[in-house]
């Protein structure tokens, strides 16, 4: 435990408790919404479909050499 010598030296750790924890708590906000978003169906989508035109493309490369 820390001892303190005066009520500023007080003051000064709470202000920075206070502020360590509302950019902890806007950190999560963005973590959560970034989350939401990876499982939207319209974003799950788009993955498949980036992944199926990669594969296509493969697929017809490859024909083309044989």
């Amino acid at each position: 435990m820390k001892n303190y010598q005066n009520f500023e030296e007080i003051d000064r750790d709470l202000k920075k408790l206070s502020l360590e924890r509302k950019i902890a708590l806007e950190e999560l906000k963005i973590v959560k919404s970034d989350f939401e978003e990876s499982l939207r169906p319209l974003s799950m989508l788009q993955s498949v479909f980036k992944f199926a035109s990669k594969y296509g493309v493969l697929l017809l490369v490859k024909k083309i050499f044989k």
